[in-house]
């Protein structure tokens, strides 16, 4: 059986937005290991192996926002798509605690090979979901309330960005006003990696573009991912307005 190593929904929607999800699902392929990385079924349902609620939050906010949605049907632990092909902690061996067995040892041949079956043909779907349109990017992810043996994370929302604040700036101010718990300016991670998803489909070109990390506790459940989604959408239409895009 052949795997998909993406998936779009919605990919005759002609919004002026593209959605994302580069954690949408804690998949291995069959040909990756057999199907397995040699970890117990409750590590793959942790936040390492998937952004847990972020896909059904992308689908809804697609929905809203007459917009396709690209998402990888892959587990970030196999290869991650929100790194650099050169990035070292592309195929991860260790995540929050958790050694990966399938991952170590790694051979440069298997590294290229997860490259050119899973990370090259997403990166190609966003690509040509894209086109030469004059479109927005907007990536969804989720993250998890606390680290191992980190403080609990306070935001509920973080809203990512690098350079270009063409959108982060009024989506942020937007959102201040509506949630009583504080916005994350590009926290609880950085809004650029070099390489990365955006970087590469957004920064290049310069086509605006934001970053969504939702508390995952949050979005867990589908009556979560659609009042986000709901919540979300009218908020970066807003910013989108106010930033004449």
């Amino acid at each position: 059986m052949t795997h998909d190593p993406f998936l779009i929904d919605g990919g005759d929607r002609g919004g002026r937005w593209v959605i994302t999800c580069d954690h949408a699902t804690n998949t291995v392929p069959q040909h990756i290991n057999g199907g397995t990385l040699g970890l117990p079924e409750t590590e793959m349902q942790r936040h390492i192996a998937i952004d847990i609620g972020a896909l059904g939050v992308a689908h809804a906010l697609g929905t809203a926002l007459n917009a396709p949605v690209v998402s990888a049907n892959f587990s970030r632990l196999v290869i991650d798509p929100n790194r650099g092909a050169d990035d070292p902690t592309l195929v991860p061996q260790l995540y929050d605690g958790t050694i990966i067995p399938g991952n170590r040892p790694l051979t440069g041949a298997e590294r290229q090979r997860r490259i050119d079956m899973l990370y090259a043909p997403y990166h190609d779907a966003i690509a040509r979901t894209a086109g030469t349109r004059d479109v927005t990017f907007l990536a969804i992810h989720s993250f998890t309330p606390q680290l191992v043996g980190r403080p609990r994370r306070p935001w509920e929302i973080g809203v990512l960005s690098a350079r270009d604040r063409r959108l982060a700036d009024p989506l942020i101010a937007s959102l201040s006003g509506t949630l009583t718990s504080p916005v994350g300016d590009n926290v609880p991670y950085a809004g650029f990696f070099p390489g990365d998803a955006m970087s590469q489909h957004a920064h290049i070109p310069g086509r605006p573009n934001v970053i969504l990390e939702i508390r995952q506790d949050l979005i867990a459940k589908p009556e979560g991912q659609r009042h986000w989604a709901n919540l979300l959408a009218y908020h970066l239409e807003a910013a989108r307005a106010h930033a004449n895009l």
